[in-house]
C-alpha cells in the first residue's frame, strides 16, 4: 500500500472514530435531556422545590367551611412575613375569629396610591369520599398536578404573590408604590366579616389602595381570562300563604298555587338565558337564575299553609334592577296569591373597572402580558369576589390568573393546579409587580 492510502486511511478511521464519539455524546445528552424532561414531570422533581413546598405547606391547612379555623394560617402566614422581612398587621373588622392579615412591602414613594394583593383564606367543603386524593393532603402526582382544596380558589394565588415578591427582592428590586397583601377571611360565605366589613374601617382606608389584583379562573384553552367586573347577587325567597287543609280536597287559593306560578315564571326567564349562552352570548353577559331551596308542609295529606322557595339571582352589569325588581312584583300580583318577597342578599350594581386608556393600571397591566406574549381574554366574572366592594369605591380592580391549560376545577372534587404552571404564574405575577409599582 502506497504511503498516500495508508495516510488517506488512517485519516478516514479517525474521522469515523471522531463520528462515533460525536454520536454517542449526542446521545448521552439527548437521553440526559430526556430524563430531566421526565423529571419535572415528576412529583419527585417538584417535592424538592422550596416555592412548591411553601405552597403546598399552604394547601394543607384546611380553613374549610362551615367552621374555619383561622388560627393555623394566620401562624403559617406569619412565618412567611418573617422569611420576607415584611410588616406583619391583624385587623378585626366585625369578629375576633375572623383575622384580616396584611403584609406590607413599602415602596420609595410611600405617598403614592399603592397596590393591592389579595386573596382569602378560607376553602368550600369537600367529600373526602369522591376524591381520588385526600383533599387537604396536597399530593403531587407524577404529571406534576397538586390535588388541594383551594389550589385554585384561591390558596395558589396568594402564595404565588409572596413568592413574586421573595424573586424581586433577590433580584435587589424596590418598589416605588407601596404593596399590600391581604389575606381575608369568609369570602366563600359573602365576606360579611372580611372585606365586606373591612372596606369600611379608618384601617382599609389607610391602605390607600389605587389598583388591586384579586382571584381569577384558571383558562382551559390558551388564551388567558381576566375580570373587569362582576354580576350582581340578588337571593330572594318568595314565601307564598295560602288555604290550608285535608290533601284529598280541592281548595282555591293554596299555597301550592301561587307557588308553582312564582317558579314558573322564574323557570321560563331562565330558559330564555339558557338560550342565550346556547347561542354564543358569554355567561357573564346573562342573567343567571337557579331554583336554590324550597320549604314547607308539615305531613303528606296536609295542604300547607306555608311554602317558600328561593333563587340565586346573578345579575350583569347591564341589567337594570329596578326593571327586574318591577318584574318580580308584577309576577307576585298576577299569581293572584299572599305572597311575601325578602332577600337573602340583594346587593347593588357596582361598576366594572375600565378597561380603556383612562385607566392606566389596567394599559400597564395588559403591556406587561402582551409583552409576555399573552393573549388576553376579557369577561365579566359569573361569580363574585372581593373585587366587588373595592370597585363600589371606584378602586380599579382585575381578576387575574396566569395557569392556562387547566380544567376549571372550582369548588369540584378532585380540584388541582400543574406545578409548572404555578411556577410559571410566580414569573408572570413578579413581572405585573415589578411594572405596576413603578408607574407614575
Amino acid at each position: 500500500m502506497k504511503g498516500s492510502q495508508v495516510k488517506s486511511c488512517w485519516i478516514c478511521g479517525f474521522l469515523f472514530l471522531l463520528l462515533c464519539l460525536c454520536i454517542a455524546d449526542m446521545t448521552s445528552c439527548a437521553s440526559k435531556n430526556l430524563s430531566e424532561n421526565l423529571l419535572k414531570n415528576s412529583s419527585q422533581w417538584w417535592e424538592s422545590d422550596e416555592e412548591i413546598r411553601i405552597l403546598r405547606q399552604y394547601l394543607r391547612i384546611p380553613t374549610v367551611h362551615p367552621n374555619p379555623d383561622y388560627g393555623p394560617c394566620v401562624d403559617f402566614l406569619r412565618e412567611q412575613a418573617k422569611s420576607l422581612n415584611l410588616p406583619f398587621v391583624i385587623h378585626y373588622a366585625t369578629d375576633a375569629r375572623k383575622p384580616i392579615v396584611v403584609l406590607t412591602w413599602m415602596g420609595s414613594e410611600p405617598e403614592l396610591p399603592t397596590i393591592l394583593l389579595n386573596s382569602h383564606m378560607d376553602v368550600v367543603p369537600v367529600y373526602p369520599e369522591t376524591w381520588t386524593h385526600p383533599p387537604f393532603a396536597a399530593e403531587i402526582d407524577d404529571d406534576g398536578r397538586i390535588f388541594a382544596r383551594g389550589s385554585q380558589d384561591m390558596k395558589s394565588l396568594g402564595m404565588a404573590y409572596l413568592a413574586a415578591i421573595g424573586r424581586l427582592q433577590r433580584n435587589n428590586f424596590h418598589p416605588r408604590r407601596t404593596i399590600h397583601i391581604l389575606f381575608v377571611p369568609d369570602e366563600e360565605t359573602g365576606s360579611v366579616d372580611g372585606m365586606k366589613a373591612f372596606v369600611k374601617t379608618p384601617e382599609f382606608q389607610a391602605l390607600n389602595i389605587g389598583f388591586a389584583l384579586d382571584e381569577g379562573h384558571v383558562s382551559p384553552g390558551e388564551n388567558y381570562i381576566f375580570f373587569y367586573g362582576e354580576k350582581t347577587i340578588w337571593q330572594p325567597t318568595f314565601t307564598i300563604h295560602g288555604h290550608p287543609g285535608h290533601g284529598s280536597l280541592l281548595f282555591e287559593h293554596t299555597a301550592g298555587e301561587g307557588f308553582s306560578y312564582i317558579v314558573e315564571k322564574l323557570m321560563h326567564r331562565r330558559q330564555n338565558e339558557v338560550e342565550k349562552v346556547k347561542r354564543g352570548q358569554p355567561i357573564g353577559n346573562v342573567t343567571s337564575i337557579n331554583l336554590t331551596k324550597v320549604s314547607g308542609g308539615i305531613q303528606t295529606n296536609v295542604i300547607p299553609e306555608e311554602l317558600s322557595v328561593t333563587f340565586d339571582i346573578r345579575l350583569p352589569p347591564t341589567a337594570d334592577h329596578e326593571a327586574f325588581n318591577r318584574l318580580l312584583e308584577q309576577w307576585i300580583r298576577e299569581s293572584g296569591a299572599n305572597v311575601s318577597l325578602t332577600f337573602e342578599q340583594k346587593e347593588n350594581k357596582v361598576p366594572v373597572t375600565p378597561i380603556d386608556d383612562s385607566n392606566p393600571f389596567w394599559m400597564t397591566f395588559r403591556d406587561v402580558l402582551t409583552n409576555l406574549n399573552y393573549t388576553l381574554e376579557p369577561q365579566i366574572l359569573a361569580g363574585g369576589t372581593d373585587m366587588r366592594f373595592l370597585r363600589a369605591l371606584r378602586i380599579p380592580a382585575l381578576g387575574f390568573n396566569p395557569m392556562n391549560h387547566t380544567p376549571l376545577l372550582l369548588h369540584a372534587d378532585d380540584e388541582f393546579i400543574y406545578a409548572d404552571k404555578y411556577i410559571k404564574a410566580i414569573g408572570v405575577f413578579s413581572r405585573l409587580i415589578e411594572k405596576l409599582t413603578e408607574l407614575n
